[in-house]
């Protein structure tokens, strides 16, 4: 069954999207780690193994999880015009504008003798050694002279597996994103062909889309409730970007949010997303990186009063501590968990390796990473059921469970 219904953080889940780690990470190398937006290179193989048993836990939990690569095949094969269209608006994206590389590139990619293999070849990178040979015989330009052979035509897409970024699930819908950099807004190419023509998902409601020029990212947004959204400003998403949301929001048919609480953190590579430092956890409970609660600003936007005019939205600041905000949007007392339980330096430390980035699985139960361990201690004391999985390698990438996973289907919480 298709569709999306995610109104919260903590329903059972039911579906998700992840994507396996491929040779994208065989593609990084030092020089290039700041540009794709790594610190260090993860080892493959152990990638993959800890994705696996990613996959494993959700699965043992009831979990149908379905893979990017899988949806994006299963697109290009309805339709030889669809994959067409994908190869030429994956070229323009990738910044291949010449007319000769263009040729070379599109016959290699359709040659390519599976779909799937051509999905993952768009994802992993294209060097000019890999495309057909150019000789001296050919037209030469001054092009073919200064590109050496291990150059990327086509860069490689290493962040992917954080498939919580390049689109939410809100409602019965999504928001396809604008990401923040060049690098990562490419990725969003397989969900705005997933929602548009897989079969599952084509007629989902868009509330955002690619065509605005201001970033957000998924990592930024929280669904509190069928009718609240926390989004974070953050180093990822821009102010405009949730003023524009809120918009589209209030005035879709088949939305019901009704309230957009926007969370200002710290602009940092440690801060990036708001699910970083702040996560839902269970039905009246969070846990927080100690180091926000400081600089904090929290701002609440309603509909204004004159919808599609410069009054349509009312934005207030909200003057409180966080769980008195909380506890009034959700009318009920809330309880917050710091992580490593406020220790400054294990707080830090875990923070650093995504201990506040939890995927909540069913109210209370929550999958983390076992290097976290002062964390999960202090859950499992809260009460809380952790499900533990090795991250060594995926923590190499900055994100956690939550970053690793897009929920496409959540049944209801009753409040």
């Amino acid at each position: 069954m298709g569709g999306i219904h995610v109104t919260s953080e903590i329903g059972k889940l039911k579906k998700v999207l992840l994507h396996r780690p491929g040779k994208e990470l065989l593609n990084l190398t030092p020089d290039t780690l700041g540009e794709l937006l790594f610190d260090d290179i993860p080892f493959l193989p152990d990638a993959q193994k800890e994705h696996d048993g990613f996959a494993k836990a959700l699965t043992d939990n009831g979990v149908e999880v379905v893979y990017l690569e899988d949806l994006m095949t299963e697109v290009l094969d309805i339709s030889q015009d669809i994959k067409n269209q994908f190869v030429e608006q994956f070229m323009d994206e990738a910044g291949i504008n010449s007319y000769k590389y263009r040729g070379l590139v599109y016959q290699y990619l359709m040659n390519i003798n599976s779909t799937k293999k051509l999905v993952l070849k768009t994802m992993e990178g294209i060097q000019l050694s890999e495309i057909p040979k150019i000789t001296k015989n050919d037209s030469n330009t001054l092009e073919d002279f200064v590109n050496t052979p291990d150059k990327f035509i086509a860069k490689p897409m290493p962040n992917l597996y954080f498939t919580r970024d390049n689109f939410a699930s809100v409602g019965e819908g999504i928001d396809l994103h604008h990401m923040y950099s060049e690098t990562r807004n490419r990725e969003c190419i397989f969900a705005e062909y997933i929602f548009k023509y897989h079969p599952d998902y084509k007629d989902v409601s868009k509330y955002y889309n690619r065509s605005y020029s201001w970033s957000t990212e998924g990592g930024d947004l929280l669904n509190i409730n069928e009718h609240i959204v926390a989004i974070g400003i953050s180093q990822r998403t821009q102010a405009q970007a949730i003023d524009q949301l809120a918009k589209n929001f209030f005035k879709a048919p088949d939305c019901h949010i009704d309230t957009v609480l926007a969370f200002s953190i710290p602009e940092s590579r440690a801060f990036m997303h708001l699910d970083t430092v702040f996560t839902q956890i269970d039905k009246y409970t969070f846990t927080y990186h100690p180091g926000i609660m400081g600089t904090l600003q929290v701002f609440e936007i309603r509909e204004g009063t004159e919808p599609n005019t410069t009054e349509d939205l009312i934005v207030n600041e909200i003057n409180a501590p966080l769980d008195k905000i909380l506890e009034k949007y959700l009318e009920h007392p809330v309880k917050l968990i710091p992580c490593a339980g406020g220790d400054k330096v294990s707080a830090e430390r875990e923070q650093w390796n995504d201990g506040s980035n939890t995927l909540c699985i069913a109210p209370g139960t929550v999958i983390v990473y076992d290097r976290n361990n002062v964390t999960n201690d202090v859950l499992r004391k809260e009460g809380l059921k952790v499900i533990e999985i090795h991250g060594a390698e995926l923590s190499r990438g900055r994100g956690g469970p939550r970053c690793m996973s897009m929920p496409l289907d959540r049944e209801e919480v009753k409040w």
